[in-house]
């Protein structure tokens, strides 16, 4: 087995409408906004879930056990960069803009989306998009919180 080099391998698709989550369609896909090309190298922030541990110690244990609780993703937001003249990328991901934001990995970013691709999707609503204070040798850049607003699927297969 080889390793598989992460550069240039992530797609991200802000996608308005999917019937179903599970298997969103490449009609579907093609028809949201991809934002790799737009996006910081560390763009992609908080997309990796967290478990609770639950625990389920009875007095008569003599050792503590835990059992797996509720999954969470936290501080979700988007790096992008900002864009001269119209940045239709912050106006479409504007406060209170619903859709799921949809990610596949390690695949080279520029081959389309097909059918049987192994994809992420996260049901979002944006927050309020927030300026980042200017760097010296850096782009202008801003974040868009993206709550997750219903579970995501993090397996789901795309239909044709």
């Amino acid at each position: 087995m080889a390793d598989i080099i992460a550069d240039g391998r992530t797609k991200v698709a802000f996608v308005p409408t999917i019937a179903d989550k599970t298997s969103p369609t490449v009609t579907e896909l093609e028809a949201g906004t991809e934002l790799q090309h737009v996006m910081t190298a560390d763009g992609l922030i908080g997309f990796e879930a967290t478990t609770a541990e639950v625990d389920n110690t009875s007095l008569a244990s003599t050792f503590d056990t835990r059992k797996a609780g509720r999954a969470s993703f936290s501080g979700t937001m988007l790096r992008l960069k900002k864009q001269s003249g119209t940045d239709t990328v912050k106006s479409t991901l504007a406060r209170g803009t619903t859709g799921y934001i949809v990610i596949r990995r390690s695949l080279p970013e520029s081959q389309p989306w097909a059918a049987s691709d192994e994809v992420e999707v996260y049901p979002i609503e944006c927050g309020v998009p927030r300026l980042l204070p200017p760097e010296a040798n850096s782009v202008e850049r801003y974040e868009v919180p993206t709550m997750i607003t219903d579970e995501p699927v993090l397996d789901a297969t795309v239909s044709a």
